[in-house]
């Protein structure tokens, strides 16, 4: 008897599987996201699993994009959702830019509001949750946080996606105020790190970027050595 192609169960050999069945449903970044601030700046980070239903689309995929200079944005939900929602507000970011000289960059809140007016008033046909983060002159280092729906919060930090729901716990008890930019690493790599463990849609590598006056660095790590490095890249 041959494989159910309606269920997607396996032969009696146990080799034929239904892919159709289970890549079912959008390219989705079932994910950990999160960012924070700390003394000098901000800190962005996320682990890179995309999944296609039950199948692992991409291992490595890159969920922090650059919005503008020093403003950067972690994506959860629908990858084709958030990439085109970044494209818009980094395409008007660089406009403002331009219109407004070098003198008068856009700061990290002027994204976040683009972000939300993008995300509320689509929110019936979007499925993206987003965390903007970035560093300005004015502000310096501040956090956004715009779950499902189109609402836009600041926080002190923020965390995002299905693996978020693992490490509430770890956050309160592990967080405070105006940490170093060495204690601000270890805080959200110990928080991804416990996502990606429990979490079945979070895994593959750790990447960052630290956010400050200098202006942005990216920090990758590996689960082969326990996400303890190659670190800084």
């Amino acid at each position: 008897m041959g494989p159910d192609m309606r269920t997607g169960m396996l032969g009696e050999d146990g080799i034929h599987v239904d892919m159709n069945h289970l890549k079912k449903g959008e390219v989705n970044l079932g994910t950990s996201i999160m960012a924070i601030n700390f003394k000098d700046g901000v800190i962005l980070g996320a682990d890179s699993r995309t999944t296609t239903g039950a199948y692992i689309a991409n291992r490595v995929t890159d969920k922090l994009t650059q919005v503008h200079d020093t403003i950067w944005c972690c994506r959860s939900g629908s990858a084709a959702d958030t990439q085109a929602v970044a494209d818009i507000v980094s395409y008007h970011l660089g406009l403002y830019g331009v219109q407004n000289g070098q003198g008068d960059a856009p700061t990290t809140q002027t994204a976040a509001a683009l972000f939300q007016e993008l995300c509320y008033d689509n929110k019936d046909q979007l499925s993206a949750g987003m965390i903007i983060a970035g560093y300005d002159k004015r502000h310096g280092g501040s956090v956004y946080s715009i779950p499902l729906g189109g609402s836009l919060h600041r926080q002190s930090y923020a965390i995002g996606g299905s693996g978020s729901t693992y490490i509430y716990g770890y956050c309160d008890a592990n967080w405070k105020e105006s940490m170093t930019e060495e204690e601000g690493i270890k805080f959200v790599k110990g928080a991804l790190s416990e996502a990606i463990k429990w979490d079945g849609s979070s895994g593959g590598v750790i990447r960052m970027v630290v956010l400050t006056a200098r202006g942005h660095e990216r920090h990758l790590y590996l689960p082969d050595n326990g996400y303890t490095g190659p670190g800084r890249t």
